[in-house]
Formats: C-alpha cells, sequence, structure tokens
C-alpha cells in the first residue's frame, strides 16, 4: 500500500504523539507499506517554523531529512499535475498547503494519512 502523510501526521508519528490514530500508526510502521512524504509538508513546517507556529528541535532542514531517511520514508515532490490539479479542487478547505496535499492524493492516486476532516469532504480516500 502506497500512502500520503498530512503534515500533522507526519510531526505527530516522528514525535510519537499520541493523537495518531491506531490504525494510521499500523500503516506507518508496517515495512510493507510506502509511506509518501511531500514536499508540501516541509514548505508548510518551514513556514510555520518561521512564524513561531512550530517548533522543531534544532535545526528544521536537518531534522525533517533525518526524519525522512530514518523512517524510509518517498518524498513526493510537487509536479505541474499535482499543481494544476488544486485548481479542479472545490472550495471546502481554504489552506493552500492542505490543497496541494489533496491534489497529490488524487493525481496519485493514494490516500491521505490525516485527521482532519475538512479534507474528507473531497473525493479521495482519507485514512484515519
Amino acid at each position: 500500500m502506497r500512502a500520503l502523510l498530512d503534515t500533522h501526521a507526519f510531526l505527530w508519528w516522528v514525535n510519537d504523539d499520541a493523537r495518531l490514530s491506531e490504525r494510521c500508526h499500523a500503516i506507518i510502521s508496517s515495512g510493507a507499506n510506502e509511506i509518501l512524504f511531500s514536499a508540501v509538508s516541509a514548505w508548510e513546517m518551514a513556514v510555520k517554523a518561521g512564524i513561531g507556529r512550530l517548533s522543531i528541535p534544532g535545526d528544521l532542514e536537518a531534522y525533517t531529512l533525518e526524519q525522512v531517511s530514518l523512517n524510509r520514508f518517498e518524498v513526493l515532490p510537487i509536479s505541474l499535475a499535482h499543481a494544476l490539479r488544486v485548481s479542479r479542487l472545490p472550495s471546502y478547505h481554504k489552506d493552500p498547503f492542505d490543497r496541494m496535499l489533496i491534489a497529490q492524493a488524487q493525481v496519485e492516486n493514494v490516500p491521505i494519512l490525516t485527521g482532519d476532516m475538512q479534507i474528507a469532504k473531497y473525493p479521495i480516500d482519507v485514512t484515519w
């Protein structure tokens, strides 16, 4: 199974946060699954860290790269197809980072691991 991490799912996984659902925990921890970490999540983390809404131990770049490597996540870049798909999304969700994750999940035809029920309004498979 391939699955795309929402930013909060990534952060909760790497910080062993109890808010991550048991189902997502099982999917991420299974070595049989390919877990995708989107470049848009790194961008969101950089923006939020820059304005003081996210605290990361040490250097954000080093921390993120280390966690992606340690957890054997596959990095999903933002492609032209992903960017263009955003224009076809209804306006249920206003957050541009989440809208890109939704577009990526649609284009890649993968479920998104998220507790954000606004995302569940879109025609994608949401797992939580």
